[in-house]
């Protein structure tokens, strides 16, 4: 028999051998992808090959076919004239190779060529995978703590027209007010859930009582006392407020407002703000200590916009981390990851992010200038001062 029809055999028997075992892997349900180029790891084995150099051939090369050439060199050449015969799929030869016998490939090679890329934008990363020993992180019910939170966000949404039915006040009134607790928050050194759930009292108390412009700052510094007591360890006292405000209420209408605002609330303090989103979301995006703060800078800057009120927390949170990214030139700026934890796609947060990045713009402009003044420190590393991201209104543009 010809060396030529030995070869041809060959083959024949490994198309064989792979269909017998591919269905005995379909049997067992444990079937795996051909590899379609192994080149890369032929290239990592120069043991598979040998030490010797050989003439350039199209024939599949394998370790008994590499041993023949070594004893009889005349051979390469009359391959030459028959490499037709020996059009044999790479992937074939690769998969198959000695699978009575021990492989030149070890089975961690074969498992790192098909593990997926980590830097896929299409893949989905476990974030809480690191936190398994933390039991402060609660890995096991952490998602089901979101979904909650998803289901319920509703209850800490107010009308985004409910200042229609203020008489006295408006929302360029709520704004300022805003403006200066956040920089009461910054005095007290309180923590950032405080200033969130403050914000947040305010606006379903404004939603649902009409207040006059004299007590706007009244309603303030109470939703903060009772932020405080919710949050906080350690709580400032009612005097406190009292001389932060510079003495316009007392200590009794300061007690009398927190009676009338727990009351219109019906004593519910546990709602989802922006806050509990954002660092879900941080957390997603693999986030460092600039984005953190960039990210806070910019949902600052939310909380004083009244017109924000229109998109749940859970899509500002969302927005705001996305803008971020962008503004940081991080790519890709929104993959799979945060989109699975976030609910949200890039096409949805466009115009929402685009909002935020007037706000940058803008936000060392005109009167209300706490938060740019806040986060151009070098406590927050400057963040302000960071070039906005005009990219983002190209791409809805586009």
């Amino acid at each position: 028999m010809s060396f030529a029809r030995e070869v041809r055999g060959y083959a024949e028997n490994r198309f064989d051998a792979k269909a017998t075992y591919n269905k005995g892997l379909k049997m067992e349900g444990k079937g795996r992808r051909a590899l379609s180029d192994i080149s890369n790891v032929v290239g990592r084995n120069p043991q598979a090959v040998g030490a010797k150099k050989f003439a350039a051939i199209d024939r599949p090369v394998t370790r008994n076919y590499i041993a023949t050439l070594a004893n009889n060199q005349h051979l390469v050449q009359d391959t030459q004239h028959d490499k037709n015969i020996y059009e044999v799929e790479e992937s074939v030869v690769v998969d198959m190779e000695d699978l009575n016998g021990p492989s030149a490939f070890q089975p961690e090679e074969c498992n790192e060529v098909e593990m997926e890329d980590p830097f896929d934008p299409m893949v989905i990363s476990n974030i809480d995978e690191d936190d398994g020993e933390n039991q402060l992180a609660v890995t096991e019910y952490v998602q089901d703590i979101y979904t909650m939170y998803r289901e319920r966000e509703n209850l800490s949404c107010v009308p985004r027209d409910y200042m229609w039915e203020q008489t006295d006040i408006n929302e360029r009134m709520r704004g300022i007010l805003i403006d200066w607790l956040i920089e009461v928050h910054l005095k007290f050194e309180l923590m950032d859930e405080t200033l969130f759930l403050t914000v947040n009292i305010i606006d379903r108390y404004l939603s649902r009582e009409r207040v006059l412009r004299k007590h706007l700052q009244l309603v303030g510094v109470t939703a903060m006392l009772l932020a405080c007591k919710y949050e906080e360890v350690s709580v400032p006292v009612v005097d406190d407020f009292v001389q932060i405000s510079d003495k316009a209420y007392t200590r009794e209408e300061v007690l009398q407002m927190e009676k009338s605002m727990l009351n219109a609330l019906e004593f519910n303090m546990t709602v989802p703000t922006p806050y509990v989103f954002i660092r879900r979301f941080l957390k997603a995006a693999e986030f460092d200590k600039e984005l953190e703060t960039l990210s806070f800078f910019f949902i600052e800057l939310c909380l004083v916009e009244y017109e924000m009120l229109r998109y749940p927390p859970s899509m500002v949170a969302a927005a705001v981390v996305y803008t971020a990214q962008c503004t940081l030139n991080r790519v890709p700026y929104w993959n799979r990851t945060m989109e699975c934890h976030s609910g949200y796609s890039e096409v949805q947060l466009w115009e929402c992010a685009k909002m935020i990045v007037d706000y940058h713009r803008k936000a060392g402009q005109g009167k209300l200038t706490c938060v740019h003044r806040k986060y151009s420190s070098s406590k927050y590393n400057c963040a302000a001062r960071i070039e906005p991201a005009l990219i983002i209104g190209e791409e809805i543009l586009d």
